[in-house]
């Protein structure tokens, strides 16, 4: 999958193995989150990375140094004192010393951690794996990755969308004109438009005069949407001429406001004069519609769901 540029920036979290040793480098035990921004804003990256987050919601930055963070305090480069506070280990302050360049590549990350990773500390509170019965992983062989945990499942719940999003799109390209026009009238009622009782229906037929659908806003329906649903093929374009017909209807009807959605996209014309218009006009390509559509679960539904699980620091208090 491609990254996007602002995904593409963010220093991977090795990079941030040695601004997490400096934070901490004055000996005094610190909160995670206190070294983790000492760290980062020391790294003087652009407002592009430090906003740049995964599909979750979560900063990239925060993500890759808590990674960070974990990795040298399983080696013993740093060592836990409380609850999520920690302090530097003599080990730490003799590999930052050596190591003034610190690292940024996956490769010199796992030269750094596996050997560490590969004997896990033996402090009477992990059993070995044919003690347990069980047949587990070596750490070295999961734990340097070129992800955090939560990118992978970022990374790997993002590709399995976008196959169900090419597949929700063909079928769309494929169905009836008026199947596509009722798909995308409770595409935006899913979206909240309509309000709690739902006011929206397909308007369809000959004599639609150019729109395929209304969306009441209130009640009384003073206040409405208009939409236009146009079922055309990938390579089939929709130019200004098709935009222009589109704020005529919506002119015809005494209407300020629609949205023009197609399973195909819009030439930069469209788009321009759109953006150009007094009319407030929403265009919607192929692309985008398909990602509305997995978020507002309109033609997708939950296949699994998957709990992750994080210590219950409140327990242990």
């Amino acid at each position: 999958m491609t990254a996007t540029p602002e995904e593409a920036l963010v220093p991977p979290w090795p990079a941030f193995v040695g601004p997490v040793l400096d934070a901490l480098a004055g000996g005094e035990p610190r909160r995670n989150r206190d070294a983790r921004a000492d760290a980062i804003a020391s790294m003087n990256l652009s407002e592009d990375v430090l906003t740049s987050t995964v599909p979750s919601g979560t900063r990239r930055v925060d993500d890759r140094s808590s990674w960070a963070v974990t990795h040298l305090a399983k080696s013993g480069y740093i060592e836990a004192v409380a609850r999520g506070v920690h302090r530097i280990t003599e080990k730490g302050r003799t590999w930052r010393s050596a190591n003034p360049l610190g690292i940024t590549t996956y490769a010199q990350a796992r030269a750094l951690f596996d050997a560490d990773w590969e004997t896990p500390a033996t402090n009477g509170t992990q059993a070995s794996p044919a003690a347990s019965g069980t047949v587990a992983q070596s750490p070295a062989t999961t734990a340097v990755s070129e992800e955090s945990p939560d990118e992978q499942i970022d990374t790997a719940v993002a590709q399995l969308n976008g196959l169900v999003g090419g597949e929700l799109l063909t079928r769309l390209r494929e169905s009836h004109p008026d199947f596509f026009e009722d798909a995308v009238v409770k595409l935006l009622l899913a979206m909240g438009y309509g309000g709690a009782e739902q006011r929206g229906k397909r308007i369809g037929g000959t004599a639609d005069g150019g729109v395929d659908g209304v969306i009441d806003q209130d009640a009384l329906g003073l206040d409405q949407v208009y939409v236009q649903a146009k079922r055309y093929a990938e390579t089939n374009t929709i130019g200004r001429e098709v935009i222009q017909a589109f704020v005529g209807a919506l002119a015809g009807v005494g209407a300020s406001r629609g949205v023009f959605i197609t399973t195909s996209s819009f030439t930069r014309h469209a788009r321009d004069y759109a953006a150009g218009i007094p009319q407030r006009v929403i265009l919607i390509d192929g692309q985008r519609l398909v990602n509305l559509m997995l978020k507002y679960k309109v033609g997708a539904q939950v296949k699994t769901t998957y709990e992750v699980v994080e210590i219950d620091e409140d327990f242990f208090d």
